[in-house]
């Protein structure tokens, strides 16, 4: 008996009625569901994801923790981490049922603040958030400086999430397989300022600095986790922990850019 970990977001238009179909079915075809405040205590197989890419990331922090696989089925605009849209749910469900698929493991950074560590799986972003004005963030790279940034912001990506917040600031697409990091300033002040890409292994330190008290803030996958004062460290390194992303589509990721992030654009 396949157990089945559903989550879904609930503001999503359309999200309770793919829930209750999704629900049917697996009911239907004697698959164990467990509850989303279950995980932990009642392990699954596997797990699916109903919504956008906000609903993949929230639930791939859990199946990194549970080292399950798992599958998204858009509902959303976009939806460029999810597997298949909503109208291919059916056919998602039997062939996860048959096995019929295939994994793809993507890194996750590892995010340390105090004694805080999260997962990402997008990007890990330093923001002046409230803040009315720019903030200097310094970054080193190992035991090496790698630059002082004036800006709005930086962000630190994986190549998953290349396509994401760190596209939008300028920085490049890189494919998924690629072992780096990505390191991406928000409208930075000067014009020297540009995106860089580090080496995955390497160790990313970055350090709020300031003349006057502020309040920044600390975004991991999008999600607002720590409000950062001046000499505040945040560490970002690749994580032990990996995402197994269920494959069922032929299409390559180059393909998928243009599907997904230029013919909906138009």
């Amino acid at each position: 008996m396949l157990r089945v970990g559903l989550t879904s977001a609930p503001k999503r238009t359309g999200a309770i009625e793919a829930r209750e179909q999704a629900l049917r079915w697996l009911e239907d075809h004697q698959c164990h569901i467990v509850p989303e405040d279950a995980f932990e205590t009642d392990h699954p197989d596997v797990l699916v994801a109903l919504g956008g890419d906000g609903t993949m990331l929230r639930c791939a922090e859990k199946a990194a923790a549970l080292d399950v696989p798992m599958i998204g089925i858009n509902l959303g605009n976009v939806g460029f981490l999810a597997e298949m849209e909503a109208d291919g749910m059916t056919v998602a469900l039997e062939r996860l049922l048959r096995g019929d698929y295939t994994e793809e493991k993507r890194a996750l950074l590892a995010v340390c603040h105090g004694e805080d560590r999260f997962l990402a799986l997008n990007d890990t972003v330093i923001s002046r958030g409230s803040y009315p004005r720019l903030i200097r963030v310094q970054a080193r790279l190992d035991d090496t400086w790698a630059g002082d940034y004036r800006a709005d912001g930086l962000i630190v990506a994986t190549p998953t999430g290349s396509t994401g917040y760190s596209l939008s600031a300028g920085g490049p697409i890189i494919a998924p397989g690629v072992d780096c990091m990505l390191i991406t300033p928000i409208c930075p002040h000067s014009l020297q300022h540009r995106p860089q890409v580090v080496p995955g292994s390497a160790s990313v330190t970055l350090t709020l600095q300031a003349d006057e008290p502020l309040n920044a803030s600390l975004q991991i996958d999008g999600k607002h986790r720590a409000s950062l004062r001046e000499g505040d460290c945040v560490t970002i390194c690749r994580a032990e922990e990996q995402v197994r992303l269920i494959r069922m589509r032929e299409t390559g990721f180059f393909d998928l850019v243009h599907q997904k992030l230029i013919e909906w654009s138009r």
